[in-house]
């Protein structure tokens, strides 16, 4: 396998809980995290870290992302967990990581909204936020 693999946001949130040094990359863009919101992690005494993973408007993988996650997180042992809006860029992320020797990447499979309901709409099918998971409006 080329990362740890998938997790629900619900096992990402416990993992989260119960692993001290276990992190939350959110690596969505920052038009996302502004509209749609983003992890509360204040309740476990955590903070999110917040890197794109593409940079916006170009939607070009962002070249610094494996060196600006390995300076904040450099216990290349850590549990990382990659969120975000329905799972395909943070597989990538973590997959990256992996790559760059880290060992415990995961990727939080539904991602913060889930995949489009029946109304296509995000938000209500599944992801961090349908998981009734804490979360806040930048």
């Amino acid at each position: 396998m080329s990362y740890a693999g998938d997790v629900s946001p619900s096992q990402a949130w416990q993992m989260l809980s119960q692993d001290k040094p276990a992190r939350l990359v959110d690596v969505r863009t920052r038009p996302e995290w502004g509209f749609v919101g983003v992890p509360d992690l204040s309740g476990l005494g955590k903070k999110t870290m917040f890197l794109s993973w593409q940079d916006y408007p170009a939607m070009q993988i962002n070249a610094a992302f494996v060196a600006e996650v390995a300076k904040a997180i450099p216990d290349k042992d850590a549990p990382i967990l990659f969120l975000c809006r329905s799972g395909a860029r943070s597989k990538a992320a973590a997959m990256a990581l992996t790559a760059a020797g880290y060992s415990h990447c995961f990727n939080v499979s539904e991602g913060f909204e889930g995949a489009l309901d029946a109304e296509h709409h995000r938000g209500r099918a599944g992801g961090w936020k349908a998981a009734g998971l804490p979360w806040v409006q930048e």
